[in-house]
């Protein structure tokens, strides 16, 4: 059974006899009749009485009833996989740290309109999360920090992050406008990124350096340290600075080493099938990712 002959089985129903469909769709009536016999062997009914006007037996009354939906369902499916064949359809999987979920709805807009069929699926997770989400083949590409020297994953930077130290203005730093010492926060409650967040390996590093210890509440997700802080009496918040922070809170200027953190589009190469489709999504991400701060 191919689309030609279930076309004219309808289109006789439509004229009301052989010769007529056959008129109508520009065929010899031998050809309409031969594809009416090729259609009942392959469906092993008799469709038709053989009469003048093309009556239908009762087998194929029934037929008749869902030609017009075989015919549509099967004008559907190859249009969806002309549509795959040119990649207008399918899902890309995409991994975002929490700081820029505010940014990246903007760009996936713009991409939608482009490719409207296309489904893009965010998983927000910390950088060694995403990558292990690479690894296994759950997202197509990242958009994280960098990971040095880990082959086999590829990266990309397009902007810095830095960190960013923030309180409640009713903390008692509020009212001072002058540059603190890591030492200086280490009397106050620390709220920061959860285990193994770059952001939080970072504050690490430079808590190294001194000699005091701050007592530390992690949270996983950083975009809701600010409502932290301004719940729990006299904390203080680290964050990045591409993080907006509400009315009630401020940042402070701390004197850090080097609070710089790199961000782009990580790539696992083993895993790597980048069609034109993800490959036009990637240069929007780059677009407007890279006004950044």
């Amino acid at each position: 059974m191919d689309l030609k002959e279930l076309i004219t089985f309808q289109t006789i129903l439509r004229q009301g006899t052989f010769s007529k469909a056959a008129e109508s769709l520009h065929y010899a009536q031998s050809t309409i009749t031969n594809q009416i016999k090729r259609l009942e062997k392959e469906l092993g009914i008799d469709l038709f009485y053989r009469e003048w006007e093309a009556k239908l037996t009762p087998a194929g009354k029934i037929f008749a009833e869902e030609v017009d939906d075989l015919i549509n369902h099967w004008k559907f499916v190859t249009e969806q996989a002309k549509a795959i064949q040119k990649e207008e359809v399918g899902t890309i999987n995409i991994g975002i740290i929490d700081s820029i979920t505010n940014i990246v709805p903007s760009i996936l807009a713009r991409f939608s309109k482009e490719k409207p069929k296309i489904v893009c699926n965010i998983i927000v997770g910390n950088t060694n999360s995403l990558a292990a989400a690479l690894e296994k083949n759950e997202v197509d590409f990242a958009i994280c920090a960098e990971i040095a020297g880990q082959f086999p994953y590829t990266f990309d930077s397009l902007y810095e992050e830095k960190l960013a130290f923030i309180v409640s203005k009713k903390h008692p730093f509020a009212g001072n406008s002058r540059r603190y010492s890591l030492e200086e926060l280490c009397d106050y409650p620390i709220v920061t990124g959860g285990k193994n967040c770059i952001y939080q390996l970072k504050l690490e590093k430079e808590l190294l350096t001194i000699s005091k210890k701050p007592f530390c509440y992690t949270i996983s997700q950083l975009s809701v340290i600010p409502t932290f802080i301004t719940s729990i009496d006299r904390t203080i918040g680290v964050i990045v600075s591409s993080i907006p922070i509400p009315d009630n809170c401020m940042k402070l200027d701390v004197e850090i080493s080097n609070s710089d953190i790199k961000i782009g589009i990580m790539r696992n190469l083993r895993n790597d099938n980048m069609t034109s489709s993800k490959q036009l999504l990637l240069t929007y991400l780059k677009e407007g990712l890279s006004r950044v701060n």
